[in-house]
């Protein structure tokens, strides 16, 4: 699903290549050891999370809602709230999956009137806190991403969880850049770690700026 929104296969172009978090992760095109959100967590908790997200989703009023089918993240539960169905794995996406990985049947224009919507009324904030309020013991971190999605993940499996793939490899540096780098936002750990050089961008054009100016 990574690949799709790209030119060319980003997974045999680079030296390393992770998707969630890098839970799942390539390195010279051939996968590393990958984690099981659903193993961690147990089927029975893990279906436990998922009604109670559909159950939740189900009982808002929002000025859009839009579903597809659900299946499964091997690392997270994407969870999104113009409603709409998928992953659930690790990271939730509120309309429901994950806005950047997975394919919508949200229009740009909708996910932009829903972004909004949340600014103004905290959807996605309120949400977050239900699920701390009814699972307090599953050891799960809660991260705001994207326009339309939030993401559920064990703790300790944020963005920073590629770090251990880079290790004695020998980089000097690394380099991350994000949008949503504030405390409560799904790029925050990685972009405040002290391995870690983090660059706030606001769009691709802001990231290529940024990167000039750097290289």
């Amino acid at each position: 699903m990574v690949t799709i929104p790209l030119p060319s296969p980003a997974i045999t172009d680079f030296d390393f290549a992770f998707s969630e978090n890098g839970l799942t992760a390539y390195r010279l095109g051939k996968p590393l050891a990958s984690q099981s959100f659903i193993q961690w967590i147990g089927e029975e908790n893990y279906q436990k999370l998922v009604n109670f997200i559909l159950r939740y989703i189900a009982d808002l009023d929002l000025p859009r809602k839009r579903y597809s089918s659900a299946m499964a993240w091997s690392t997270s539960l994407p969870s999104a709230v113009t409603a709409r169905t998928y992953p659930l794995s690790s990271s939730f996406p509120l309309l429901f999956p994950h806005s950047a990985t997975f394919p919508t049947t949200s229009s740009r224009s909708e996910r932009n009137e829903f972004e909004k919507y949340d600014l103004a009324r905290g959807i996605r904030a309120k949400f977050v806190e239900a699920l701390k309020a009814e699972f307090p013991n599953l050891g799960l971190t809660y991260s705001i991403g994207g326009q339309i999605s939030f993401d559920v993940f064990p703790t300790g499996w944020d963005k920073t969880y590629c770090l251990t793939h880079l290790k004695g490899e020998g980089f000097t540096n690394v380099h991350f850049f994000g949008d949503k780098t504030y405390k409560g936002g799904n790029d925050y750990e990685i972009y405040s770690h002290p391995d870690v050089l983090g660059h706030a961008v606001n769009s691709p054009d802001d990231t290529i700026r940024t990167l000039r100016e750097l290289f």
